[in-house]
Parts: C-alpha cells; structure tokens; sequence
C-alpha cells in the first residue's frame, strides 16, 4: 500500500520513483544513499508565514534559505520556523520526513529557482523513503512557483 505521500504524487499524476534506504544523519548521508548529488536531496522547509499559516519552501541541499529574498517574494515583514510540534501538527510529517505530497493541508509551495529543470529527491514522510520527481512537474501540480530564495 502507498505511503500518503506516494499515493498524493499518485493522485496528482506525478511521475515519481519511491527511493528507499537506511537510516541517516544528514543532508550529505541523506544524498549518498538515495545516489544523489546534494543539491538534488531538496529539503521542504515548513515557514510560518502568519498564525496558523504556512508554506513550504523547496530547499536545495546544498543551500539555504535567504529570509530577505523569502521575505520579499512572500511580501511580509516576518516569517519564522515553527518548532518541532507545530510543524508536525500543519502537515502531518515529523521533521525530517516532511514532504509537501499528502499533507495534512496543502499549503502554498515555493520551490527554489535552481531546482527547475532538475530531477530531485524530495522526503516521502516516513524516515529512509524518497521520493524522485521531476521539480517542474512537481511543482506545478503542487500549484506551486519557483523563486530565489537560497543563498
């Protein structure tokens, strides 16, 4: 049976392959047992925009967000990270697993401009599972945009 996450991809018709590996510790690790290079293990960082309002920003692995560049495309003075709790209550995966596939609720997506054309690795909402997509399919039928915002 597919994970929420697979089954969303499914729903949405993204063409995705399910990657899974062992336990890992970081971004790096993450990288070298999916096969991956860094920057295509994309991280989904949860960003609350205003209470009980959130985004996902799409993070290359090699990167990391630029609040005023974020900040500037959200057209907000003040953004912050939720903590551990929160951020499993808004979308229904523990941190490290989150994925914007089958959340709790589909909030806006804003993927960095330097994943377009890339195939990337996104969590799939279970520790050791990836999900390989294509970002541009991805994000568009995530209704989603791409903007810089890493440095």
């Amino acid at each position: 049976m597919p994970s929420p996450a697979e089954q969303a991809a499914l729903e949405l018709g993204v063409a995705h392959h399910v990657v899974r590996h062992g336990p890992v510790s970081t971004v790096a690790e993450a990288a070298a047992a999916q096969g991956v290079e860094i920057r295509d293990l994309v991280k989904t960082i949860v960003v609350r925009r205003a209470e009980g309002e959130y985004v996902f920003v799409l993070v290359p692995g090699d990167r990391q967000i630029s609040w005023p560049k974020l900040r500037a495309q959200l057209g907000v003075n003040r953004l912050s990270l939720p903590d551990a709790a929160t951020a499993k209550e808004a979308t229904g995966y523990e941190r490290g697993t989150i994925t914007p596939f089958g959340s709790a609720k589909a909030w806006p997506v804003i993927a960095d401009e330097r994943t377009r054309g890339r195939t990337i690795n996104l969590g799939a909402g279970e520790r050791g599972v990836g999900l390989q997509v294509a970002a541009d399919d991805a994000v568009a039928a995530l209704q989603g945009t791409f903007a810089d915002v890493t440095m």
